[in-house]
């Protein structure tokens, strides 16, 4: 292989990621807007990390600038303690028998019996 082959197949390969992570930037974005319910938009959020870790390293193997890979290490890190106080953030309202979580629950458990 030639090395002009080789960065042209790179650079192909990092604009197809960037576009597949647009389209999932925008999924997770109405995942979030749409609920129905708090976990899934946490969990949203927390795709909504990893897609930005992945446009961080992708632009970082693009520009050949490596330090991005750094920063997606410590987004990554930012995301999974996020993603832990909102999780205990829930499960504390859920043992407060906060009204919206036990409806939440009530309703899931409904739509999971009723097949939905």
């Amino acid at each position: 292989m030639t090395p002009e082959f080789s960065s042209w197949f790179l650079d192909v390969c990092v604009t197809i990621s960037l576009a597949i992570l647009t389209v999932a930037f925008f999924l997770i974005v109405v995942r979030i807007v749409r609920g129905p319910t708090l976990p899934d938009r946490v969990v949203a959020l927390d795709m909504l990390v990893a897609v930005g870790i992945g446009f961080i390293a992708a632009i970082g193997v693009q520009t050949d600038y490596y330090l991005y890979l750094d920063i997606a290490i410590a987004l990554g890190l930012v995301g999974f303690l996020a993603t832990v106080a909102f999780a205990r953030f829930v499960l504390n309202r859920g043992l407060a028998k906060d009204a919206t979580i036990v409806d939440e629950v009530q309703e899931s458990i409904a739509q999971r019996e009723s097949g939905q």
